[in-house]
């Protein structure tokens, strides 16, 4: 029998929890259980990797030291990286024992958070320690708390070696039905991906990459933005207004899949990009030919008889274009 102890709190001299957990694991050396406690204070860096600890393990401990509210960053740590990454099928057949010592207040408050979510990740639960400690020596030297703690190690050794089945719970309904993981990892996918996650270096450089195409995307959106304000201006500054000429001119980009509007009433005129429903003249061109065009190396009735600029609607009206536009 192998039973795993992860301890959650900052490992001070003082701290009662380590009383017990000392004492919990002179009743497993005595009962010839092999045991292996991880300080999670001293594995801060890699607690994401802990999951594949459990690979080996029939049961485990978890402690938490409540000194003011809740279990404390490390244990819930660890909880999120099982959810994220721990092997649920192997969680699944896992007993968990709670210890959970308090020196203010909320040690009940805490011991329902550890059971939750161990039944959230689909585990089965032992009877473990939950108190309250006013006094860390008065407490270690009564022989009553000591027998009971012991008591409660015995009993998680009876639990696992005779795998005692508990009652449904419908904690376990929720996870089935209605919670939904974001992403569905094997085992071993799971803990390659802890691995990467603990390694400061691999992360760094990832968020290092996802700026760099960040900002590589936003200066493309910001060209392409430029680009287009450049091609409203050049039509706008272009403009030569004929008196009495009204006219719609739709304007198709076909690799950009792109529709520029204009719009011509005497020395008036608006450019947009828009698909005009019915204009007087629908042109078909593409970016590059449009460009030839707004630059002065080409000319609209050149890029029509070249076959470069379709068209369909009055062929005099669309002949107007270079009169407009003297680019």
């Amino acid at each position: 029998m192998n039973i795993n102890i992860y301890y959650g709190g900052r490992g001070i001299i003082e701290d009662p929890t380590l009383y017990v957990l000392k004492t919990i694991e002179n009743v497993l050396d005595e009962l010839h259980v092999k045991f292996q406690r991880y300080n999670l204070y001293e594995l801060k860096n890699t607690i994401t990797t802990l999951p594949q600890t459990l690979k080996d393990a029939d049961g485990i401990i978890l402690a938490a030291s409540v000194e003011w509210l809740g279990i404390g960053g490390y244990l819930q740590q660890f909880l999120d990286a099982c959810w994220l990454y721990g092997d649920k099928n192997k969680i699944a057949g896992l007993y968990m024992c709670p210890v959970v010592i308090s020196t203010t207040y909320g040690e009940k408050d805490a011991n329902l958070i550890l059971t939750n979510a161990w039944e959230l990740l689909g585990g089965k639960l032992c009877d473990g320690i939950c108190a309250y400690v006013e006094d860390s020596i008065d407490f270690e030297g009564n022989e009553d708390y000591r027998a009971l703690i012991e008591g409660k190690a015995e009993n998680l050794y009876r639990v696992i070696s005779k795998k005692k089945t508990a009652f449904p719970s419908s904690s376990m309904s929720i996870r089935q039905n209605y919670i939904k993981s974001g992403l569905e990892l094997t085992p071993q996918e799971g803990e390659q991906l802890s691995k990467y996650v603990s390694d400061d270096i691999y992360v760094k450089k990832q968020k290092e990459d996802i700026e760099e195409l960040a900002s590589f995307f936003k200066d493309i959106l910001n060209k392409q933005s430029s680009t287009e304000d450049e091609l409203i201006s050049a039509f706008k500054e272009h403009f030569h207004g004929q008196p009495g000429f009204s006219s719609s001119y739709a304007f198709y980009v076909e690799d950009k899949d792109m529709d520029i509007a204009v719009r011509v009433s005497g020395s008036d005129i608006t450019v947009s990009y828009e698909k005009i429903s019915a204009p007087d003249i629908s042109m078909r061109l593409k970016d590059s030919v449009l460009e030839e065009i707004t630059s002065g190396r080409s000319s609209f009735q050149k890029a029509f008889m070249t076959g470069e600029m379709t068209t369909k609607g009055n062929f005099n009206t669309m002949r107007m274009l270079d009169r407009l536009f003297e680019f």
